[in-house]
């Protein structure tokens, strides 16, 4: 296909995938409250905390859960509808400002808090995200005109319809904190001509590597934008530049951070601005208008009716005016920022049209949607991809998209072609027995072990087999997801008989309903899906992977990425519990269980509950 077919192709993978939210996580006869809510697209009932005004005058409500469930899906950001659940159903649009364990905030698009706050019945619906998908289909209809002929020579770079001019880059001059692969990488960050790729598996310093990088890029007198596919990772990176003293603005939706971080984005710059006196007063000023359009209750005549409208009218005009008084300070700080962060939508943002970047680095690129990422790098003329294709792809809603290749991130669609590729080859993280199984099955055994992690590894993994032991999977409460009891007591056997420090140990699963079972079972544990703990780590692991049925089903484990992420998160123990007679026959599987044996890191649960 030339570079027009596949950028329609795209744009057809990306319009299935808007209905197909749409169609999921709308409330109608069909998709009850009750089945949204069991899928994770809904948190119902929030208990609310405290009302406020935020960024830009924008109502905040702190709510907290008062229910353990599966908050996964609910990342910082995210497109919102908050509601009250009735006959009548009542709502307003939202933002999820953040989410960690049962408390958390949202920003609501209204120019006041609703009537209906003060009803019991509230929740908050995740919603297709129309902006991003409109981001996503002006980019690829750029990319198909050729509006732009960088974005045109990077498109067809990634594609491989063109091929790339740089030139494979051996040795590098040592670098402060890095070691030789490394440098050799971050050289070719500096020297990339149009696309090249920092390949960094768990534990090898990728971050490290890239910011090295991009203080060469400055000193080049580089413009430089990072973007990541979540909010989580702009933070870790921005905080990562913030430590190397450069000079960055976070654009974009930033979650409950600390102080550090905060001064650095729009929200912070515009706190501390000159304006900020001007800015109180019309907030005081928003604030009393809001309080004489609240005089008027619900049951009132026409001409109260029309009163309250121009008192939130000019509520609405005042917030205007802070924008524009924000906005004014935002600017001046993006004119003398060095480095310019955000997720590809928050990289959309008015005050940055007319900027233009050098050099664009995408981190997580592996997590991210191809068409997501050409929302950032229309804005650039080069690009330095980094990520692992050997974690998590993106998530997608539809099987038919996903099917034709939308869940192909931009990371693997490059891996395809002859993009030069910088392979990070030293691990840090992780005892040498938790690190070899990964080396050998997905990185052809280069990924190596750092010195001092090859010795004392001798219970540093353990394999659990809970073959011939009454431990079955069970339908999860939600009615979707898998449970397993055994397996938790299991745990919890371990950890006592062992005598580990809770602190130290993350209990992780394939399964939501098996973590919403572990967070009810485990106390002062750290319970996560597999998916929610990438880019995390714990000295030690427990892997529950529920699984364990006559038939031989061993249903999304297929996907071995998501256990590479798994099996690379411990640093010191990890602990892997399940039935051999299940997925033994998997030709992942039996490789694993072959390791596990060949390190005499096999066990029966038998040896453990009995």
């Amino acid at each position: 296909m030339n570079r027009e077919e596949k950028a329609e192709h795209l744009i057809t993978l990306i319009k299935q995938e808007q209905k197909a939210q749409q169609d999921k996580w709308n409330f109608s006869e069909n998709v009850s409250l009750k089945s949204l809510k069991a899928q994770g697209l809904v948190l119902h009932p929030l208990k609310i905390k405290r009302r406020k005004y935020g960024f830009a005058d924008y109502p905040i409500i702190e709510f907290e859960l008062p229910f353990e469930t599966d908050t996964s899906n609910f990342k910082s950001g995210v497109a919102l509808e908050f509601f009250a659940h009735h006959e009548e159903q009542q709502s307003c649009n939202a933002q999820l400002v953040f989410l960690n364990n049962r408390s958390g905030e949202i920003r609501l698009f209204a120019p006041d808090f609703p009537e209906w706050i003060e009803e019991r019945n509230l929740g908050i619906k995740l919603v297709p995200d129309d902006k991003s998908f409109k981001f996503m289909l002006h980019a690829l209809k750029a990319i198909k005109k050729g509006e732009d002929k960088h974005t045109a020579q990077l498109f067809d770079i990634v594609h491989g319809i063109k091929a790339s001019k740089n030139i494979a880059v051996e040795e590098a001059n040592e670098i402060k904190g890095l070691n030789i692969s490394q440098a050799i990488a971050a050289k070719a960050v500096v020297d990339n001509e149009d696309v090249c790729i920092l390949h960094g598996p768990p534990g090898t310093g990728k971050t490290t590597t890239l910011v090295a990088a991009v203080l060469e890029l400055l000193k080049k007198g580089e413009k430089v934008a990072v973007t990541a596919p979540s909010n989580a990772a702009v933070d870790h990176f921005t905080r990562c530049l913030i430590h190397q003293n450069i000079d960055v603005l976070r654009m974009g939706n930033a979650a409950k951070i600390d102080e550090e971080l905060f001064v650095h984005t729009t929200e912070g710059v515009a706190q501390n601005a000159e304006e900020q006196k001007r800015i109180k007063r019309l907030k005081i000023q928003a604030n009393e208008l809001r309080k004489m359009a609240q005089q008027y209750k619900r049951n009132f005549g026409k001409s109260e009716r029309e009163q309250r409208k121009l008192l939130y009218q000019e509520v609405k005009s005042i917030r205007q005016e802070i924008k524009q008084l924000e906005a004014f300070s935002v600017e001046k700080a993006v004119e003398k920022a060095q480095v310019i962060t955000g997720t590809p939508v928050g990289l959309q943002d008015e005050l940055l049209k007319e900027l233009r970047f050098d050099t664009l680095v995408i981190d997580e690129a592996g997590q991210c949607l191809e068409p997501m990422a050409w929302v950032a790098i229309e804005k650039a003329d080069k690009l330095v991809l980094a990520g692992d294709p050997f974690q998590l792809p993106p998530t997608v809603i539809s099987d038919a998209a996903a099917r034709d290749g939308l869940t192909l991130s931009i990371l693997e669609q490059s891996f395809q072609h002859k993009i030069p590729t910088y392979l990070l080859n030293t691990q840090y993280r992780m005892q040498e027995k938790i690190a070899s199984f990964s080396s050998e099955y997905f990185y052809k055994g280069e990924l190596l072990t750092d010195e001092p992690l090859k010795a004392n590894s001798e219970n540093a993994l353990q394999f659990y087999d809970t073959a011939g032991y009454e431990a079955p999977e069970k339908q999860g409460e939600d009615g979707y997801s898998l449970s397993n009891l055994e397996e938790i007591r299991i745990v919890e056997k371990l950890i006592d008989d062992l005598k580990l420090k809770r602190k130290d140990i993350a209990f992780i699963s394939p399964y939501a309903a098996q973590v919403s079972l572990a967070k009810k079972l485990l106390d002062g544990i750290k319970c996560s899906t597999i998916d929610a703990f990438q880019g995390q780590e714990k000295p030690i692991i427990f892997i529950s992977l529920v699984r364990s049925n006559t038939e031989g089903n061993i249903g999304f484990l297929k996907d071995y990425r998501r256990m590479n992420v798994a099996l690379t998160r411990a640093q010191k123990q990890l602990f892997v519990i399940g039935d051999s007679a299940t997925f033994g026959n998997d030709d992942f599987y039996s490789k694993f269980l072959n390791y596990v044996e060949s390190h005499e890191a096999y066990k029966s649960v038998f040896e453990v509950m009995y």
